[in-house]
């Protein structure tokens, strides 16, 4: 389900123009223009290969932009990258704190990298270790812990600056449903703190959640939006079809002009077509020849029907290309 976009309250934390990034001949991003507001949630959205990386580590100063300009936070990004570093935070899908230290010991080995004063950093573990329910394992090996215990310490240590800005990328990729949903209510407390949030995935569900969402596509901005909104620009677009042989009707419907798209949900096929008022009569009339009780019915659409549309431009090129 979409969350709702907190007020417009304080302007954008990020915005960037023209942002390109070359790699000798590969173009990683090619011209993507940003702009993400303050105390969101705003997710990358994109196959792999899409840019996201790229983009996030050039919008955190990791990475030079072969073009284009960025400014975070009011900062100008590569050249105050140094300055930015301090006021953001940033987690990878990889567990990347120590394995041989407990958790209290990753927290305070962070604490002190960041420079964190001792009475300071005491007093911000101890808050940490408490909001993150690490109470009784505080002294557990971190190497130790599940998948989602290991994210939830990755995500204190991430915050434990308390970061204006915090940048995640894939960072539930290996965690089970209940944990992902423990971790997105942790964002969400820290966007109700003041923090902003850009967070890539590939997960549906996960950019449901986000209030707001950026698709990339081949280093490319193929969409920008609210979930819902976004949503609400395919109607009309998403069919349902109820047939005997699901298998059979899908061998019928796919290739015909207009249909982007055919997967089967269950016992129906779920098809999304092109802006063509007459995808759905070829449909039909196609599913006539083997199932005169075959029904196509429009349906509301999702998140992945926006997914598949936005990039079916560059499926199409590397279907070509292979």
């Amino acid at each position: 389900m979409s969350v709702a976009a907190p007020e417009e309250r304080d302007g954008g934390a990020i915005r960037a123009r023209g942002l390109s990034k070359r790699f000798g001949s590969l173009t990683a991003v090619d011209h993507v223009d940003l702009d993400v507001p303050a105390k969101h949630v705003y997710g990358f959205l994109g196959p792999n290969g899409s840019g996201k990386s790229t983009t996030i580590r050039m919008l955190c100063g990791l990475l030079t932009p072969s073009e284009g300009e960025i400014e975070v936070l009011g900062l100008q990004v590569p050249a105050q990258a140094d300055e930015l570093r301090t006021r953001i935070g940033y987690m990878t899908q990889r567990f990347s704190l120590f394995e041989d230290l407990t958790v209290r010991e990753n927290l305070e080995f962070l604490a002190a990298i960041h420079d964190l004063p001792r009475e300071r950093a005491r007093a911000r573990v101890d808050e940490l270790i408490g909001e993150y329910d690490f109470a009784d394992r505080q002294k557990q090996l971190a190497g130790t812990m599940s998948g989602g215990q290991k994210q939830r310490l990755a995500l204190a240590g991430a915050v434990i600056h308390r970061p204006e800005l915090l940048f995640l990328d894939e960072p539930t990729s290996a965690v089970d449903p209940e944990s992902r949903r423990d971790f997105w209510e942790k964002l969400f407390e820290l966007t109700d703190a003041g923090t902003t949030i850009l967070v890539s995935t590939h997960l549906m569900d996960e950019a449901e959640r986000c209030h707001r969402i950026a698709i990339l596509d081949h280093g490319r901005l193929v969409a920008d939006g609210t979930p819902a909104e976004l949503e609400a620009a395919l109607a009309g677009r998403t069919l349902l079809v109820h047939a005997r042989d699901p298998r059979r009707a899908q061998q019928r419907i796919t290739g015909i002009e207009g249909v982007l798209s055919v997967a089967q949900i269950g016992n129906a096929l779920r098809v999304l077509v092109e802006k063509d008022r007459d995808a759905a009569d070829r449909i039909r009339e196609a599913l006539q020849a083997v199932d005169r009780e075959a029904g196509v019915e429009p349906v509301d659409p999702d998140l992945e029907d926006v997914f598949v549309s936005a990039t079916a431009h560059g499926a199409r090129e590397r279907k070509h290309a292979a």
